[in-house]
């Protein structure tokens, strides 16, 4: 099951995944940009990357805009070349960004991993891997169980 959902997402345009997705995405434009979720979207990644299916682990999809990041124009006057407006880019990946900002609204779990989801032309999707390090289930997990430390 799991190499099938693989391949899948490895070709999307060439899979049902594309239609799939297209219908999803115009519902996720809608939502905030942080959604706590039941279920991964992508199980094969999400396992992949340390998600089980029990008590303490939990998904969430967020949103980034795509592009550099957004400066505001200075409202005071200087010299046009110092306006510093233009190619004005964090030193981040947009999945980095992503997790922190989940991180910060969710300040009881610990981010694991997170992976891509979709992207259009205004937005990628990323779903965070959270845990939480309280939870009896984590602090008696072998694989995971370092987190509560």
């Amino acid at each position: 099951m799991y190499r099938h959902l693989r391949d899948a997402w490895k070709k999307p345009e060439e899979s049902y995944i594309k239609d799939l997705m297209k219908q999803r995405v115009i519902v996720w434009r809608k939502q905030p940009s942080s959604v706590k979720l039941d279920k991964p979207t992508r199980l094969d990644r999400a396992r992949g990357l340390g998600y089980k299916a029990k008590h303490g682990f939990h998904v969430v999809r967020t949103r980034v805009s795509r592009g550099g990041r957004r400066k505001l124009r200075p409202i005071l006057g200087r010299r046009q070349k110092r306006l510093g407006v233009k190619k004005f880019t964090p030193a981040k990946s947009k999945q980095l960004i992503a997790e922190e900002r989940t991180a910060r609204k969710y300040p009881n779990l610990e981010v694991l991993n997170s992976y891509w989801v979709w992207d259009d032309g205004q937005y990628k999707w990323y779903e965070v891997i959270l845990v939480d390090p309280n939870h009896p289930a984590i602090k008696t997990d072998k694989e995971v169980g370092w987190i509560a430390n």
